[in-house]
């Protein structure tokens, strides 16, 4: 950080765009995930022009160095150097579709500042695993989920019965209130039956690394259980709804459906 006035600050930081938006003949707005800062918005000043530096360095999935400076109001991205721009996602449907949900889920989950490097670590880390297909992608996402719910505050327990303590090794009934897995002895309203395969899944993948997550596989019944579950969690506990979760429902009824 350099500079007289707070206003003058000037910070170089790793960053993913996680939104974008049009603003004026030739301007930006760019929201940025920056491993230093936390969620920032700025403004990329001409970016929309095609010879600007900024042009190709402030499109929505690019992950690189940005230099930013505070001013009054807001910062402003000064430099940019592009690390990957993961354009490629737009290429295919599903890609895209993820890529951006994990995007909002981002937006919504995280508060303005709120710096969080773990989580920048799995952002960019997701975006290499979506373009590698070398993991299902409904496994990743569920992945993803625990990991933003867990670093919001949200963890959800496992290991221990929610609603009386008793340590338990497998699980199929999930509370809503309490979030986490219920003994049998403990079952109420407010939650969900699951299948114990998708239990054993949730605890593992609350622990595992989002690398790790090639290792589970799921039947399709276990991955329909657990997108709704952390669904409605997720529903249940940030202020805003992703939006993206209707193209993945469309996406996965017009799996369920072709032939």
């Amino acid at each position: 950080m350099s500079g007289g006035d707070d206003y003058l600050a000037v910070f170089k930081t790793r960053a993913v765009i996680i939104k974008t938006q049009d603003v004026r003949e030739s301007d930006k707005l760019v929201w940025l995930f920056t491993e230093k800062l936390g969620k920032v918005s700025t403004v990329a000043r001409g970016a929309k022009k095609s010879r600007s530096p900024l042009f190709s360095t402030t499109l929505q999935f690019c992950y690189g160095d940005y230099v930013l400076y505070k001013g009054k109001s807001m910062y402003v991205i000064d430099e940019s150097m592009l690390i990957d721009s993961f354009q490629d996602l737009l290429d295919d449907l599903k890609d895209l579709t993820y890529a951006s949900y994990f995007c909002e889920l981002m937006d919504i989950a995280m508060n303005d500042g709120e710096k969080n490097e773990i989580m920048f670590k799995h952002l960019v880390s997701a975006f290499y695993l979506i373009r590698s297909h070398a993991v299902d992608i409904k496994t990743l996402a569920r992945s993803f989920e625990l990991k933003i719910l867990q670093a919001t505050g949200y963890g959800l327990n496992f290991d221990y019965c929610c609603m009386c303590g008793k340590k338990i090794t497998s699980f199929n009934y999930f509370s809503f209130q309490y979030l986490g897995g219920v003994c049998d002895k403990c079952r109420r309203t407010n939650g969900m039956n699951i299948d114990y395969a998708a239990g054993s899944a949730l605890k593992y993948l609350s622990k595992a690394s989002l690398e790790s997550a090639y290792k589970v596989v799921l039947s399709d019944r276990v991955k329909r259980e657990l997108y709704k579950l952390l669904n409605l969690v997720i529903s249940q506990n940030y202020f805003k709804k992703p939006k993206s979760l209707e193209t993945l429902r469309y996406l996965e009824n017009f799996e369920k459906n072709k032939i």
